[in-house]
């Protein structure tokens, strides 16, 4: 089986520029780079279902020689569907944060930046205090083999007592 070289190159360039274009900040590149992805996913189904044939659809005891694989005929309409989906959605995101912000730029989660510098300082979040109960042995995990001993916060405060003292 021969591969057209032209298709392959094709498909390669619009599922790499696609990539490039997902990882950017901004909403509408990252919208333009799902298209081609979708795009290029499709032409690598169709380069690898093989060349043109007869149509798969035959009549009882006919001859089943030639005939195309509808397989990649397929995964290509499942892959339209899928990108269309997903291209709505980017498109209703960035429609709304235009909306908010007059910008479809993604910010940065001021979260992840708080968690970031709690780890560089060895401190627990609030977020992983409010899991965790008052009552000696529930550590809220549902699990009631669990000690007074066995909870980890006062572990990690008696450790931070002692960094401290």
């Amino acid at each position: 089986m021969s591969v057209n070289l032209t298709l392959v190159l094709v498909a390669a360039s619009l599922l790499g520029c696609g990539v490039y274009l997902v990882l950017e900040r901004s909403l509408s590149r990252v919208l333009v780079g799902i298209v081609m992805i979708g795009n290029g996913v499709s032409l690598s189904f169709m380069v690898a279902g093989g060349p043109a044939g007869r149509a798969p659809i035959v009549s009882k005891g006919g001859d089943t020689t030639g005939l195309t694989d509808p397989l990649p005929q397929a995964m290509v309409l499942t892959a339209i569907v899928i990108t269309l989906a997903t291209t709505a959605f980017v498109l209703a995101m960035a429609y709304r944060s235009w909306q908010l912000n007059g910008h479809d730029d993604v910010q940065d989660d001021i979260e992840d930046d708080t968690i970031r510098r709690l780890a560089l300082r060895d401190v627990t979040s609030e977020a992983y205090d409010a899991t965790t109960s008052d009552y000696p042995g529930d550590d809220s995990s549902g699990d009631p083999g669990q000690g007074p001993d066995d909870d980890p916060l006062a572990a990690d405060a008696a450790e931070i007592e002692r960094r401290t003292t």
